[in-house]
């Protein structure tokens, strides 16, 4: 059993990642690009050094995300109305509604699939899913230690 729950976890990791290619070849962007758009999208408004760390990626390196995606149309820039000295980045309208054409079936669809699932089990998959995302980001790390990054 142990061996084919794996089996599927890695086959979802990959039907994702395949999901998250097309997705950012119809966005017009690369992977790193749709990591922080995520992140937007996950966690509302941020500066860029807050939207770094989230992504995993340097100062320098955010700063030329957030440029591509300010050029694409999906960004932008807005100082912060309570510390003007913050400048935060917001997705644009245009990004929420490419964002809703991608995913938004994606989504539905998983809201009917897990309304065929019982309080109990669905609470068996939420404590799954937490227990592996903790394990991603552990080995996250140790690979970022192991790179020097």
């Amino acid at each position: 059993m142990l061996g084919s729950t794996t089996a599927a976890v890695q086959e979802l990791q990959d039907a994702t990642d395949l999901i998250d290619e097309l997705a950012a070849r119809r966005l017009g962007i690369n992977r790193t690009d749709l990591r922080c758009l995520s992140r937007l999208s996950a966690r509302g408004p941020q500066t860029a050094s807050e939207l770094a760390v989230a992504a995993g990626l340097t100062g320098g390196a955010m700063t030329t995300a957030v440029d591509r995606m300010e050029r694409a149309g999906l960004v932008r820039r807005v100082r912060d109305t309570t510390d003007r000295r913050r400048v935060l980045v917001h997705l644009t309208d245009e990004a929420e509604r490419l964002s809703a054409e991608i995913w938004g079936p994606i989504v539905a669809d998983a809201h009917t699939e897990l309304a065929g699932f019982t309080l109990a089990e669905l609470g068996v998959i939420e404590r799954f899913l937490s227990v592996a995302l903790a394990n991603q980001r552990r080995h996250a790390a140790r690979l970022r230690t192991d790179l020097g990054t």
